[in-house]
This record gives C-alpha cells, sequence and structure tokens, in this order.
C-alpha cells in the first residue's frame, strides 16, 4: 500500500473544515493523513477538536512578529519541517501569505474559498453574491499562489441562491458543500490526480 502523505491543517477558528477533513481521513483507503493544526490565534476553537482526536497542535501566534510576515511565516515552515508535512491545507486560515511560502509550497497548498471562483475573490463573498443578484453560488477547492484566490481550481460544487437568502443562511448552505468537496480534493492530490503542471508532486516522507 502507498504511504499516506502527511498533512498539516492551518486554522484561524473553529476549524469546521479541518475537522471535515480529519474525519474522511480515518477512512483506511484515504491517501492522507491529518498529522498537525496549527493556528495563527491561540483561542482558536479548532484547536480543542484537533487535540480530542489525537491530533498535534502547535500555535504560532503572528501577533508576536509584529508586521514582520515573513518571520511569522519562517516560524510556521520550521513547525512544518518539524512534522515532516507533506500537504498543507488552509482551512480558514485568516492570513495572506507571502510569495516566499507559497513558492515552498507550490503545488502542495490548497485552500477552500467560499465562492465559485474566479467569481467574489477576498472576504465577505456571501454578503457581495447577494448584493449582486447572483442566482447560484457555492465554494471552490483550488491550488494557492502568490496572486489570491487565483490559483487552479480543484474542485467546486454550487448551491442555489434562494429568495430571502441571507449573508448568514447562504454562508450555512456553502459550508455544508465546503465540508464536502474539501476531503474529495484533498485525496485527489495526495493520489496525483490534481496537481499543478510543472510542480514536483508530494511524496510521501
Amino acid at each position: 500500500m502507498t504511504k499516506k502523505k502527511r498533512v498539516a491543517v492551518l486554522i484561524s477558528g473553529r476549524g469546521s473544515n479541518m475537522a471535515s477533513l480529519v474525519e474522511a481521513a480515518k477512512a483506511p483507503d484515504y491517501p492522507a493523513e491529518i498529522v498537525l493544526v496549527v493556528s495563527n490565534r491561540p483561542e482558536a476553537a479548532g484547536l480543542v477538536h484537533a487535540r480530542t482526536a489525537g491530533i498535534a497542535t502547535v500555535v504560532v501566534d503572528h501577533a508576536t512578529f509584529g508586521k514582520d510576515r515573513e518571520a511569522f511565516e519562517h516560524k510556521l515552515q520550521a513547525v512544518l519541517d518539524t512534522h515532516r508535512v507533506d500537504l498543507v491545507c488552509l482551512a480558514g486560515f485568516m492570513r495572506l501569505l507571502t510569495p516566499w511560502f507559497v513558492g515552498r509550497w507550490i503545488g502542495r497548498l490548497i485552500n477552500v474559498h467560499p465562492a465559485l471562483l474566479p467569481a467574489f475573490k477576498g472576504l465577505n463573498t456571501h454578503a457581495r453574491a447577494l448584493a449582486a443578484g447572483a442566482k447560484v453560488h457555492g465554494a471552490t477547492v483550488h491550488f494557492v499562489v502568490p496572486e489570491m484566490d487565483s490559483g487552479p481550481i480543484i474542485a467546486q460544487a454550487e448551491v442555489p441562491v434562494l429568495d430571502g437568502d441571507t449573508p448568514d443562511t447562504l454562508a450555512a448552505r456553502v459550508l455544508a458543500v465546503e465540508h464536502r468537496i474539501y476531503p474529495d480534493a484533498l485525496r485527489r492530490v495526495a493520489e496525483g490526480r490534481a496537481r499543478i503542471d510543472g510542480a514536483a508532486p508530494p511524496k510521501a516522507r
């Protein structure tokens, strides 16, 4: 059996997408294992879930680095190296990553975004979709590149925008979709079925 890829999940809050990845990785045939959860916020609720699941957790508090984003990322990189991580999943990680960090992980760094990219890049996607009169909304899992929310798409799924929707009701339906497509997208990346042309495939360590 092919050795499973070692995955770190980066979070900033409750970590519901992280939890969906942890649940999926329990399957014997899943090609990846969640070996580490890292948060840039010490109070992130997702850390409790990860510890309960027996997963190693580390806090790299961005506030201690001031405005020095690369110093924060060098510490983050050292943590990932220590845990011999092959793939990194962003799951509600509320930090823009620099080209230095993204470049080290190109083809091995993925993110879930609450919109049908390339529409509604950035924040407040649900309110913006409603304001724009969108009839469909959804979620996207994509490879991370230096340009925000612009990497190659791995998976997408739609939800209808309903009459009377608010940003909260729309967000709830989109989140359910995120929980479904993120584990499938990670599977595809771990198996080498989704990749960036020219990027080195992830190697199990």
